[in-house]
């Protein structure tokens, strides 16, 4: 008896598909297939039906971030040059000084340029007591001052903190023992109240906080603050 036979999964019209490697082909088809067509409807036919809605948000939202930095910008600006103009009214002219008792340093000013720098000395804070309502404290005074006077070859007239320092007895106002020339440097400039801009001795400690109130200067800063500065100029002591 003859046997019937059946036909194979392999025969026939679509037989193919039962094969792995067609299969992956048509799985990789459609999923290709399908992306494609996503993003066709996103970029083309979504936006061509809404009359591109979706790009002209964008890009308002875009324009208007732009149009705010822009704004930033031109109040920035505005600021600052209200601030500068501000800043030249409230600089003086002419000449001055400024001396910062923090680091111990000067600048000196000519029509608002800087025309010399360098250190200083300025008080030591140190506190010298004789009794409960007797005491100094040595330190250089802050706020703005002007040149009261200028002296060359000034002689130190010695106040009486200066002998109890060094623990001899206080004379007379008018002894001699007061008066010490040389100690000063070749020029010294009056700020008031005692106060002097002078040159020193010990020029190892400019820079330094060590004075008793005055502001001590090297030899060839003092003399180009005293020749630059006239009776009258401005100090500015912070």
């Amino acid at each position: 008896m003859k046997e019937e036979s059946n036909p194979g999964v392999n025969s026939g019209k679509f037989g193919f598909l039962k094969n792995t490697y067609w299969k992956w082909i048509g799985f990789s088809t459609v999923i290709v297939a399908s992306g494609l067509i996503f993003l066709w409807l996103i970029f083309f036919a979504v936006p061509a039906v809404k009359n591109q809605t979706v790009f002209y948000k964008i890009n308002h939202e875009l324009a208007a971030d732009q149009d705010v930095n822009v704004i930033d910008d031109q109040t920035l600006v505005a600021d600052i040059g209200r601030l500068q103009r501000k800043l030249d009214r409230l600089t003086p002219g002419g000449v001055y000084l400024i001396i910062n008792t923090s680091a111990n340093t000067f600048r000196l000013f000519k029509n608002k340029e800087c025309i010399r720098e360098g250190l200083c000395s300025t008080g030591s804070y140190i506190k010298l007591e004789v009794s409960d309502d007797k005491n100094w404290i040595f330190e250089t005074p802050k706020g703005v001052f002007t040149i009261k006077g200028k002296i060359t070859n000034p002689v130190w007239r010695k106040p009486d903190w200066a002998f109890v320092e060094e623990g001899l007895p206080v004379p007379s106002a008018t002894d001699a023992s007061r008066y010490e020339p040389g100690v000063l440097g070749d020029y010294a400039l009056s700020l008031g109240d005692g106060y002097l801009i002078h040159g020193t001795l010990y020029k190892r400690f400019i820079g330094l906080p060590v004075t008793h109130g005055c502001v001590r200067m090297n030899d060839e800063d003092l003399e180009t603050v005293y020749k630059t500065l006239p009776v009258g100029a401005k100090v500015f002591i912070y």
